[in-house]
């Protein structure tokens, strides 16, 4: 089906999760098939204009903003899933999104790594890497593609894999936006060995910041220095709306693989410091996003018409001096800017035994939430700078992890400074789309 302006699926299939990233349709295709693909994009580059795959209207490159007069390929009716006979892997449509996909396979007793907010698609974090709570087990989503199926720049229906088109292959986990359409993948799915996780929060005050973050530091001091692949740590510095204090607090999330005494037992070294306060509960994982506010229903999945940008750095040890520097920052755009209330910053350590692709353990970054203006938009560009260099030390290059990206990160900062690596992904992107259709998020150059 071809939607126009004004249709009202057109209207629908539009709606962006941030309104500070807006590419500009003229029309939308909603394809049926992996050959509807095929014609959508030849025919838009018979007729020279630009077109972009979108499924849930998540991705937040300000890259997407260049897109004008275009042509949205609505990919959200390619959803299907078929679990192999082995029961080994399943075959996903393109359009498939993560509570989809963990409500479809919990009924078999299966699971799969899928982002935190499972309002997400699937193949959008994944083909940038994609961390995940099941990565102490199961790695980065990336690592768990078997296979795609994809429409290439010139339209051209392929199938790429460790033995079909390899080099493209390898170029499509990480840097898979900038050369093809995927129409649908085969993935790897395990059996549902821990349905239940224990989910807890302890919130801080600033003058508990030093010992919280020696405790989470030392979480990776175990055998082999790796923290456990059992739990994954979200700390956050948020406005305080409910204690009213002037100053942020910071919450520690937890989430645990595991049972309750497990958990409690992990997690005693920061117990210990005496939280403000804490809440705890053992939840089944198709529940657990809803649970910790990143599910479908939640706040922070709606399409409200609030603008958001990221910033991230990728770090490997939390150095307390920084994060020192980047609280009072923090603090000091949600006081002085109140249109930026609802901001958080996020530290987000995930457990990297099974992860071999980034060098970096976890990521830190400004998530900004704020009123649409262009005003905004720059105030938000000026602290996101601010924070990154507060956190980068001066011998460090930025390392952006790819589905956090602003847009206005080098190529080299997203996706490896190895000159082999470069010389690589260029020489397939070259290769691949020498004319650059896949340009309109974080596209090698």
């Amino acid at each position: 089906m071809i939607y126009l302006a004004h249709d009202s699926p057109y209207q629908y299939a539009n709606i962006r999760w941030s309104a500070a990233q807006h590419p500009d349709f003229a029309a939308v295709i909603v394809p049926a098939t992996d050959g509807d693909v095929a014609a959508a994009v030849r025919h838009a580059n018979r007729i020279n204009i630009p077109f972009l795959a979108v499924n849930r209207g998540h991705g937040t490159t300000i890259d997407m903003n260049n897109l004008q007069h275009g042509l949205n390929i609505y990919l959200r009716n390619l959803n299907s899933i078929t679990i192999a006979p082995d029961g080994k892997s399943a075959t996903m449509g393109g359009g498939v999104y993560g509570d989809q996909v963990i409500r479809y396979l919990a009924a078999e007793g299966k699971i799969a790594a899928t982002g935190s907010c499972t309002c997400t698609s699937v193949l959008g974090p994944a083909l940038g890497g994609g961390f995940n709570r099941y990565q102490g087990f199961r790695g980065l989503m990336t690592d768990n593609i078997v296979s795609l199926t994809l429409v290439t720049a010139n339209g051209t229906i392929l199938t790429t894999s460790p033995t079909q088109n390899p080099d493209l292959f390898w170029a499509m986990r990480g840097a898979g936006h900038n050369f093809g359409i995927v129409t649908s993948f085969e993935y790897r799915i395990f059996e549902d060995e821990t349905p239940v996780w224990w989910v807890g929060s302890l919130i801080f005050g600033k003058e508990g910041m030093d010992d919280v973050f020696r405790v989470l530091g030392g979480f990776n001091m175990n055998e082999g220095g790796e923290q456990d692949r059992r739990v994954t740590f979200y700390t956050v510095f948020v406005a305080d709306s409910e204690g009213g204090d002037a100053e942020p607090v910071l919450i520690v999330w937890i989430y645990f693989a595991g049972s309750v005494s497990d958990a409690l037992s992990y997690i005693q070294p920061l117990l210990a410091l005496n939280p403000k306060k804490s809440t705890n509960q053992s939840v089944l994982y198709t529940d657990l996003a809803d649970a910790v506010g990143t599910g479908t229903s939640s706040p922070v999945c709606s399409h409200s018409g609030t603008s958001a940008a990221t910033f991230p750095v990728g770090w490997k040890e939390y150095d307390v001096q920084a994060i020192h520097q980047v609280y009072d920052l923090y603090a000091e755009l949600v006081s002085q800017h109140p249109d930026f209330k609802d901001s958080v910053m996020q530290f987000e350590a995930y457990p990297m035994g099974q992860v071999r692709r980034v060098e970096e353990g976890s990521t830190a970054s400004l998530l900004a939430l704020y009123t649409p203006s262009s005003a905004n938009d720059n105030i938000a560009h000026d602290y996101g700078t601010k924070i990154r260099q507060a956190l980068l030390p001066p011998e460090q290059q930025l390392n952006a992890y790819v589905n956090y990206a602003y847009g206005d990160e080098t190529t080299e900062m997203m996706y490896g400074h190895e000159p082999w690596r470069l010389e690589k992904l260029r020489g397939l992107k070259k290769e691949w789309d020498p004319r650059g259709v896949f340009g309109w998020y974080h596209p090698i150059r």
